[in-house]
């Protein structure tokens, strides 16, 4: 497979992932404003910005409907679901040849009928329709496409996100500082509080709570059960014939930070969970640069010389 093509998959994945994330995280956050006349408006804005990873600077005091029209609908926020589906459409654009039909015209779709604006009183309707495409697009993959390495590439661009979102969402201070509610809102906003009401049967509680969104090995949303599938990809990639050690880096990469904290307490990630968290973060960032020097290298340009008289 040609690494453009590769490179493409991979981020159509990743995109796609990114899109259905953030639309949790929002839709979870904004509901939780609504509720609690007490929470700080522009405090909780700006820390959710800081967790989708924004760059941008708001001088004035942030409210929800500015939080919610960058991170939804801004085409010039990178971090908004509208950039991150456009994105994803782009890729789809450059590899037509690859992708099916299906999964062209669901993305084509899906930004086409992208919004200009929504309102606060429309974005759980929004939100829910980002949720329904990001899924059916999931979905045709999973469903139509054959287990070579344009389903490998696509997996693992979504496992490394899904990793990446999970771990930005943790590592939110007035989160993880609350007991109770507030890790009610985190597993609801990684669509696993009813799985995890069924592991558990009791209410949410911080040690319980971050088991089973980091370690827990079947449920797909955990942090483990992502990299563990990561893994699985860049196995399938470069079957590994080493007697000694992993000479893949990525791999490598991966297996460190799963076994960081695979074998190791949920109590004890949790007592300094803010820091664990952004580690992982960076440690996703290291393992993506690995791959991309690996699989998609980027050649020099061909310059051209003037013939000489």
């Amino acid at each position: 497979m040609l690494s453009r093509i590769a490179e493409s998959l991979f981020w159509i994945g990743r995109y796609v992932e990114r899109a259905d994330g953030t639309a949790r995280l929002l839709d979870v956050h904004l509901q939780l404003l609504l509720e609690d006349p007490w929470v700080d408006e522009d405090t909780a804005c700006r820390s959710l910005l800081k967790v989708i990873g924004s760059d941008s600077e708001y001088p004035h005091q942030l409210t929800r409907q500015d939080l919610l029209s960058t991170l939804s609908v801004d085409r010039t926020e990178q971090s908004s679901i509208a950039s991150s589906l456009t994105a994803a459409r782009e890729n789809a654009r450059r590899v037509r040849e690859i992708v099916s039909t299906e999964l062209w015209e669901c993305l084509n779709t899906t930004r086409s009928r992208m919004p200009r604006k929504v309102s606060i009183e429309r974005a759980h309707d929004f939100f829910g329709w980002v949720r329904e495409r990001t899924a059916l697009a999931v979905g045709i993959v999973e469903s139509s496409t054959s287990r070579d390495e344009a389903w490998t590439f696509f997996t693992l661009g979504r496992s490394l996100e899904r990793v990446d979102m999970t771990a930005r969402l943790l590592a939110t201070s007035e989160l993880t500082e609350a007991s109770g509610p507030s890790w009610t809102t985190i597993l609801r906003s990684c669509g696993a509080y009813e799985a995890y009401l069924r592991t558990y049967r009791g209410v949410p509680s911080a040690t319980n709570a971050a088991e089973f969104l980091l370690l827990d090995r079947i449920f797909p949303r955990s942090v483990i059960f992502a990299l563990s599938r990561a893994e699985r990809c860049l196995s399938d990639l470069a079957p590994s014939a080493d007697r000694v050690g992993v000479s893949d880096v990525a791999l490598r990469q991966l297996g460190q930070i799963r076994t960081n904290l695979e074998y190791r307490s949920a109590p004890d990630i949790l007592a300094n969970l803010t820091a664990e968290m952004t580690a992982l973060q960076g440690g996703i960032g290291e393992v993506s640069e690995s791959i991309k020097a690996r699989y998609f290298p980027v050649n020099a340009m061909p310059s051209w010389i003037g013939e000489v008289s």
